[in-house]
């Protein structure tokens, strides 16, 4: 067998090829980012081509760099931003619009208008989701409403769709000439039209959106050997790889991150902030604001369930301290700015500017930066923002203890904002509890290369995979309780500002 495994990560700002050796050791990457496209206020826009450019490139820049070639790749894998929907012509390739980013609010009215028919408690008894801006299922419906021609060709069978795994799926396979058109269980949880039960498509969610059941992929599991394909011998790799495994980015994590027993739990800091606890074979229904998701599915094992709390503006807040406003010229220095300060100077920062995701759900919700005096200065506002970041994940926390009875003993954290110590430890005295960083902190990668591994025996099993996992770093919190209490007060408080700014049709 062949020595390594790669894994494509799909991700909201960039698109990104990593490989592994039988270790779980990073061997090579390369990274592209791509271009945000705002066209108004609310809507955020991906360019599904230029996606797929990108993911050529990255894939054959990694293995030059790691002096390698596609016979030197036991499997690949896939993971991927979840909820960007993508709606294409199957006879050519062709989008019929750009990929609607899972940060997208303009499907407010047809949330609302589910949540006012009662449609809404259906799609929480199916899907374990909410119905909100964030899933691909409204998406799908404002494209066949509103692009020109798009419902008839799907009625026609010459539309469909995939979030952004079934998009680089159906072209390393072939695209046109033969491309499989499919996802798993993970992403299709995503869509508020898969039944977490069947682990099937749902005609009535369906109906409720009026899509054809026709545009969607087949639903497979998270890790398998022969339900992705391979890769054709054309571009990206020149060669046939098998693609081993498919999960969206934060079950990948998750994978990753080695949760594979009820009551472990991950939490992900990237461009949003995903708190994942495994609660096993159990469906777990949440009264507090979480979803009901799938965690994974390794071949014809028994399907994993998780319940998961999304926050959709953690990461990005920094890079609109850094493409907006211009206090800082790069990510890293929003730690040095806000070690300019002792603390925040009494000023919270709510970057609600997608509405607020759990455990709130409040898309009339937008920013706002609140108690602010003359004495304030950018230090303060860049702590603000880190400590944004995580009373937002305290937020979670504190759902997912009610609803599972699960009190955490220690949070194991990943994603690129786990670089920050001052916001780690941040972390740790928000919560009151140790926070965990493994040795490789791109847990996401890994888990999709997991997930590919296992499904073609390059790992023999989850056991094996445990003892991978390493600590890098471990923050203890610092905080009294009494400073832990007010904090978190005075953020609820800033939360309550936030709300009913934005009229929802």
């Amino acid at each position: 067998m062949a020595d390594f495994i790669g894994a494509v990560d799909q991700g909201t700002t960039s698109t990104r090829f990593m490989i592994f050796d039988h270790g779980g050791n990073e061997v090579a990457r390369h990274q592209l980012e791509h271009e945000q496209i705002l066209p108004r206020s609310g809507w955020v826009e991906h360019d599904p081509v230029e996606i797929w450019e990108r993911t050529n490139s990255v894939m054959q820049n990694a293995l030059r760099y790691g002096g390698l070639s596609a016979s030197d790749l036991a499997a690949i894998g896939i993971t991927n931003q979840r909820e960007t929907a993508v709606v294409w012509d199957p006879r050519n390739g062709r989008p019929y619009y750009n990929a609607i980013v899972w940060q997208d609010t303009r499907t407010d009215a047809i949330a609302a208008n589910l949540e006012r028919t009662g449609r809404g408690d259906i799609i929480r008894r199916k899907a374990g989701l909410p119905p909100a801006t964030y899933f691909s299922g409204g998406k799908i419906q404002w494209i066949l409403e509103n692009v020109e021609g798009v419902r008839e060709a799907a009625e026609a069978g010459h539309a469909i769709f995939g979030n952004t795994d079934a998009w680089v799926l159906w072209n390393l396979t072939g695209g046109p000439d033969g491309g499989i058109h499919a996802t798993d269980v993970t992403n299709a949880s995503r869509t508020m039209l898969m039944d977490l039960e069947t682990l099937d498509w749902d005609d009535e969610l369906l109906s409720f959106f009026g899509i054809p059941r026709s545009m969607l992929p087949t639903i497979n599991p998270s890790s398998d050997a022969t339900a992705y394909g391979s890769t054709r011998t054309s571009r990206p790799l020149r060669g046939a790889v098998p693609i081993g495994g498919v999960l969206g980015d934060q079950q990948a994590a998750t994978v990753g991150q080695v949760c594979f027993a009820p009551g472990e739990a991950k939490n992900t800091y990237g461009t949003g902030n995903f708190l994942v606890l495994n609660t096993g074979t159990e469906l777990v229904r949440s009264e507090n604001g979480l979803l009901s998701t799938v965690a994974y599915k390794f071949g014809d094992e028994p399907v994993v369930y998780a319940l998961e709390g999304s926050i959709a503006v953690t990461g990005s807040a920094v890079q609109w301290l850094r493409d907006q406003l211009r206090i800082i010229k790069s990510a890293p220095e929003s730690e040095e700015l806000a070690r300019t300060v002792e603390d925040n100077g009494g000023t919270y920062f709510v970057p609600a500017f997608s509405g607020l995701f759990a455990p709130y759900w409040r898309s009339d919700a937008r920013g706002a930066v609140v108690g602010l005096s003359r004495y304030n200065s950018g230090g303060h506002l860049a702590r603000a923002t880190l400590e944004a970041i995580c009373y937002q994940s305290r937020d979670v926390v504190e759902a997912m203890e009610q609803d599972s009875g699960v009190h955490l003993d220690v949070l194991k954290v990943d994603g690129g904002v786990t670089s920050n110590d001052l916001c780690m430890q941040i972390q740790a005295d928000v919560l009151g509890v140790p926070v965990s960083r493994p040795v490789v902190a791109e847990t996401t990668a890994l888990g999709a290369a997991y997930a590919a591994g296992l499904a073609v025996g390059f790992w023999r099993d989850t056991d094996e995979l445990r003892t991978q996992w390493h600590e890098s770093k471990r923050w203890q919190p610092e905080w009294t309780e009494e400073q832990r209490r007010q904090g978190y007060a005075d953020w609820k408080r800033a939360v309550e500002r936030t709300l009913d700014w934005v009229r929802v049709p």
